[in-house]
């Protein structure tokens, strides 16, 4: 059974333990087996909480077959920082990435701009077509706009490449 690291803010929302047993579910009705990053607990007295976080998360993408990452709004337009370093690291590890949000329309047309491009910050907007910054989507193999979908396509996509998904 593949496994997915489940890669994403959830883990910031009050509900974070069942958002995370919700996305496994999915994941195990479409025959994968997901890694949610609250999986692992920090262990009591622990001194260092938070490199001990990051550890279990970089061994978690280690050992999972591909990655589902929530790249919605986080606190703003971009996604969460944690994930965009997680879905780096999977593709430095050659892991495939399957990416979800919403804002499906290109970046330029998500974010406030001049008629010169440029944001309320005087940063270029991206033009590029693409619906995130052109490092990300042109890194994940995939993007649906719901959680659902993005499971049963990612499934989809990994049983062509012949992992033993249903």
């Amino acid at each position: 059974m593949p496994s997915v690291y489940l890669a994403g803010f959830d883990v910031f929302y009050p509900d974070a333990l069942g958002r995370g047993a919700y996305l496994k579910q999915l994941c195990a009705e479409h025959g994968l087996r997901g890694l949610y990053p609250l999986d692992a607990q920090v262990p009591a007295g622990e001194t260092q909480p938070a490199q001990w976080i990051c550890q279990a998360n970089l061994q978690a993408l280690r050992s999972a077959d591909a990655v589902l990452a929530n790249l919605g709004r986080f606190r703003g337009a971009e996604p969460d920082s944690g994930t965009v370093f997680e879905v780096g690291f999977a593709c430095a590890l050659g892991k495939p990435v399957w990416a979800y949000f919403a804002e499906q329309q290109p970046l330029i047309e998500q974010v406030d701009h001049d008629e010169q491009g440029y944001c309320a910050d005087g940063f270029q907007v991206e033009d590029f077509g693409l619906p995130r910054n052109l490092m990300l989507a042109c890194s994940w193999v995939g993007a649906s706009e719901t959680a659902e979908q993005a499971v049963a396509q990612l499934a989809a996509w990994l049983r062509g490449l012949g992992h033993a998904a249903p």
